[in-house]
């Protein structure tokens, strides 16, 4: 338990937040009171800053590394206003409200529908990540960042030949398909990507994150395949960006029906999107699989 001595500030609206991530209290979040400790809080924050990062499209120990730094906490304040229970769906708000020379500070809020609960900052120092000195924010992070709260897109989706796009869809394939999945390399590459629609999907520091190919199946339908999310982006809408912009270069080509062979562990992923199952499980390449079919 833990209650101000000092007035409270107000809280924030929820309207004031661009981005949530959704978490359910657990069991093991609860104290003697039956209420979430104290402590958690601030482990909600973190896990919603995590998401931010995604909602952000910055994979977040490889842009570190391409920005040659760090982020740090050098400072966090808390003010409890209210507390949630177990088995509680809440909503962790993140903003980023203030980006200085090194430094830039987080608000972050806990929302039980539109009630705020908790609510508090995180302020980062941006650092050699080997030295742990101060260097300023790089301009690139700072535009991407307050573009993010003007609302501005994180991503984009490029259609294009594999000999444009072919070296990034390339590196994604290989370490979803090849290194994650173990699928052979010779099962995975194929003389179709020279005459495939490709898209790829960047992030706003030009960093391949997703990609898939479109190809013909019989005339007047399209086939989508080799559909690659990174890891860290995973549960993000780039994913749909890229399956958006085959099936747009699809219409544009004339077909009035697309198929797709989905990983049963994708197939909400694609139903989502408008697809229907057709036919029985099948596997390939070792993974179970369904066909799946839209009209466009």
């Amino acid at each position: 338990m833990s209650m101000s001595t000092t007035a409270p500030t107000a809280s924030p609206a929820r309207d004031r937040f661009r981005f949530f991530e959704r978490l359910r209290v657990r069991w093991a979040e609860i104290d003697a009171q039956q209420i979430v400790f104290n402590g958690h809080y601030l482990t909600y924050f973190d896990t919603a800053v995590g998401g931010y990062w995604r909602a952000l499209a910055l994979p977040y120990s490889p842009t570190m590394q391409a920005l040659e730094g760090d982020l740090f906490v050098r400072k966090s304040t808390i003010e409890y206003l209210g507390s949630a229970h177990y088995d509680e769906l809440l909503d962790i708000g993140v903003r980023t409200e203030r980006v200085g020379t090194s430094s830039l500070t987080v608000s972050c809020a806990v929302f039980r529908g539109d009630e705020c609960l908790v609510h508090g900052e995180l302020v980062y120092v941006f650092a050699d990540p080997v030295a742990r000195v101060p260097k300023a924010v790089p301009q690139a992070l700072r535009e991407l960042l307050l573009g993010f709260e003007r609302g501005e897109s994180m991503t984009d989706a490029r259609v294009g030949t594999w000999a444009t796009l072919g070296e990034d869809a390339h590196r994604i394939r290989q370490a979803v398909f090849v290194e994650e999945q173990k699928i052979p390399a010779e099962m995975e590459w194929d003389a179709a990507d020279e005459g495939c629609t490709h898209a790829v999907a960047y992030n706003r520091l030009g960093r391949p994150l997703a990609t898939g190919r479109l190809l013909e199946h019989v005339p007047g339908v399209a086939k989508i395949g080799r559909m690659a999310v990174l890891s860290p982006m995973r549960g993000s809408r780039v994913g749909r960006q890229v399956l958006d912009a085959l099936m747009q270069a699809g219409r544009e080509q004339g077909y009035r029906e697309v198929l797709l062979h989905a990983q049963l562990s994708a197939e909400g992923f694609y139903t989502r999107a408008g697809f229907q199952r057709r036919g029985p499980v099948f596997e390939e390449a070792g993974i179970a699989h369904v066909e799946m079919v839209r009209s466009l």
